[in-house]
């Protein structure tokens, strides 16, 4: 049976708008109208308020109500419960942006169509998502989290979730009607616990032996501690422009 992905709000609540999203920072502008996505407890969200400053307007959008509830609005930044896939927006925002959402939806086609319809003509959509298939370790994971890994991998396309999201956005895009269409690498290299957080999180639903699961968070944890040198994630990410 298909599932639904809840993120972790330990994850969420940790990024930043210039360092998780540093594509959109560099375009927004003082008095913008901007709907974020899959907005989550509202971190990037809350610096893309900042970043348009009192004259623009802001609107964090996310179907997990237990999200919201931990997002903060402001003057010019209000948070709303709601699913993507039925977002019924008219042509109001100047952008909308999602980062890292996009792979949890089966049906990215509609996604990328909802989000084109929410833009004013001459707007932006701008989206940041994984090829989760090109992720590397240097040096090699021990046996115990590359097993989880692909079992990870495996997991998503069981769900109908895109491993190379990232690279096949721009088709979206193009299919929804944008035009200008843009892709970048926007890769982040560096030693992160992010993959800790996820055995814990989504270990339960990828690894039901539990002793399996410690044995890969302990082996992992070895692994961060001594030997990892550098993690690459790979990201991409793709603006179009509304008609």
């Amino acid at each position: 049976m298909k599932q639904s992905h809840q993120s972790d709000p330990r994850v969420l609540s940790r990024r930043t708008l210039e360092h998780d999203h540093p594509r959109l920072a560099g375009m927004l502008r003082p008095g913008m109208s901007v709907l974020d996505v899959g907005c989550g407890t509202g971190a990037i969200t809350a610096g893309i308020a900042a970043a348009v400053g009192p004259s623009g307007t802001v609107v964090g959008l996310d179907r997990d109500e237990s999200l919201i509830a931990m997002a903060r609005g402001g003057a010019n930044l209000t948070f709303e419960v709601g699913d993507l896939l039925t977002l019924a927006a008219e042509p109001q925002f100047d952008m909308v942006t999602a980062a890292r959402l996009i792979q949890w939806i089966s049906e990215p086609g509609e996604a990328i169509h909802r989000m084109a319809a929410a833009t004013k003509p001459g707007g932006r959509v701008v989206v940041l998502d994984y090829n989760h298939e090109l992720n590397a370790w240097d040096p090699e994971p021990p046996l115990e989290f590359r097993r989880f890994y692909q079992a990870f991998l495996d997991w998503r396309t069981a769900n109908g979730w895109d491993n190379m999201m990232g690279d096949h956005l721009p088709a979206l895009f193009e299919a929804a009607g944008l035009r200008n269409v843009m892709i970048t690498v926007d890769d982040q290299i560096g030693i992160s616990e992010i993959w800790l957080h996820v055995i814990e999180s989504l270990g339960p639903k990828i690894l039901p032996d539990e002793n399996d699961r410690l044995r890969t968070q302990t082996a992992y944890r070895e692994y961060l501690g001594t030997r990892l040198r550098t993690q690459t994630l790979s990201l991409r990410t793709v603006t179009g422009t509304a008609h």
